[in-house]
């Protein structure tokens, strides 16, 4: 099977890849296991060199990464160097953090000694999404691999021109080969992969059918699994907030990245009294962004990374004004182009509301005060993060307990951080990336107990 890259912004195709047989998808899961075999007795010292040489490999190159995140999915030049920035972050956080993250842990009982020490377990599988090609990667990479794990990225087929470069990244910073793979194939080859013995667990960042269905495989195959999925967080403004310093945080909230994160404040909840301000002042931000070719450094909106997600989101913005939402801005598309949109008048049950907007579009919500601004954030499916902004720090710690989300944000748009626990509830999923936590999903915290 081929695969072919198409830059969203020319149609032009970038790239052809040719899927690996059966048999040689075979030879890399077995290669997989037996690197495994010599790098979990790699010293902590040593795998660290190795990653902070892959910070390095990822700074000298920055350039060359960020234009291929570009062309193969439309990211404005500017972000997609911050990206690729990011992850040397990333990588140099575990070089230095992964040993100590790992400590025996001595626990006092009647044995002369107990404690719990942290194995690496195998080979995992990693399942990652277009929107971040690079960053997606490496917060799971790196933890993975400074714990003694190897790893096997299945990546989504139109970045595998950066799946193929991150694979480099390793390869020449001096990883041995084997520990991180890439595998140009289709999902149907999923259940073989996971399936193998070699194969310890999976990490799957993606839409919530992708991970029900690999859940599913993992539960089958007794397989540990993590679940990054989608979001709609909240962006909710209190009366007391300050709309200008508001404004340019929910401008980045929802149009970074053309918005296309799960992390993106897609639902904003207004209270009544700042609604028609916050609404006019977001309005003009927006008439600010400069939309065009994704490679000039001036461009802010770029295109969707294919013409059936913008076709995707045309649809939600067109069911929306059918349910009795108000078109204030924009709302054009042309191929995978779609205008920043603006959407006034969203209620429950509309499709800006109740679904995913994975794009650029805002819909803003009116509520009559904190208490209904909170009760409509929780009524969603996702349960990933949700911004809240006031100059009532206390008020809004006060709150925090009155959201299931896995982050919450005050003053400040919904983000990963390297020193930080990432990740889901309800729909968006289970488990945490990043911080300490990420590095122990898959690790094998055994006990160890001496009469």
């Amino acid at each position: 099977m081929q695969f072919q890259s198409i830059n969203p912004y020319t149609n032009e195709t970038i790239g052809t890849y040719e899927g690996l047989t059966k048999d040689s998808l075979n030879q890399k899961l077995n290669g997989s296991g037996e690197a495994f075999e010599s790098w979990k007795k790699q010293p902590f010292s040593q795998r660290a060199k190795l990653m902070n040489k892959a910070a390095e490999v990822l700074r000298e190159n920055v350039d060359e990464y960020a234009l291929m995140i570009t062309r193969e999915m439309g990211k404005p030049i500017t972000e997609a160097k911050g990206e690729v920035k990011k992850c040397a972050w990333a990588c140099e956080y575990y070089a230095e953090n992964a040993e100590s993250f790992l400590a025996t842990e001595h626990i006092k009982t009647e044995a002369s000694q107990s404690f719990v020490r942290h194995d690496p377990i195998g080979a995992v599988f990693a399942i990652m999404p277009w929107n971040f090609p690079f960053w997606q990667v490496f917060r799971f990479a790196a933890p993975t691999l400074m714990a003694g794990n190897t790893a096997l990225l299945k990546h989504a087929p139109n970045v595998f021109g950066c799946a193929e470069m991150i694979e480099g990244v390793f390869s020449k910073a001096g990883f041995p080969e084997g520990v991180f793979q890439s595998l140009i194939v289709h999902h149907d080859t999923t259940e073989q992969i996971l399936s193998h013995d070699a194969i310890k667990a999976v990490s799957l960042t993606g839409s919530g059918g992708a991970g029900s269905a690999v859940a599913a495989l993992a539960g089958k195959y007794l397989k540990k699994s993590l679940l990054e999925l989608g979001g709609s967080n909240a962006f909710i403004v209190l009366e007391d907030a300050d709309l200008d310093e508001t404004v340019k945080t929910a401008l980045t909230a929802r149009m970074m990245n053309c918005g296309q994160s799960c992390i993106s404040a897609k639902r904003f909840i207004l209270v009544d009294s700042v609604y028609d301000a916050f609404v006019e002042k977001f309005i003009d931000g927006v008439k600010e962004l400069k939309s065009g070719n994704p490679e000039e450094e001036d461009t802010k909106i770029g295109v969707l990374a294919r013409k059936d997600l913008a076709d995707k989101l045309h649809k939600q913005q067109q069911e929306s004004l059918s349910q009795g939402a108000k078109l204030l801005y924009g709302g054009q598309q042309d191929n995978c182009y779609h205008e920043p949109t603006v959407l006034g008048n969203v209620k429950p049950g509309m499709a800006a509301f109740d679904e995913e907007t994975f794009g650029p579009l805002a819909a803003m919500i009116k509520a009559r005060d904190i208490e209904e601004a909170f009760a409509l954030a929780r009524q969603s499916s996702f349960g990933l993060g949700l911004t809240v902004c006031t100059t009532n720090i206390d008020k809004a710690l006060e709150m925090a307990g009155e959201v299931p989300d896995g982050a919450y944000f005050v003053n400040e748009l919904v983000k990963s951080d390297p020193r930080l626990p990432f990740g889901g509830t309800k729909n968006s999923g289970y488990g945490r990336e990043l911080s300490k936590d990420g590095i122990l999903e898959f690790v094998n915290r055994k006990t160890v107990y001496v009469k």
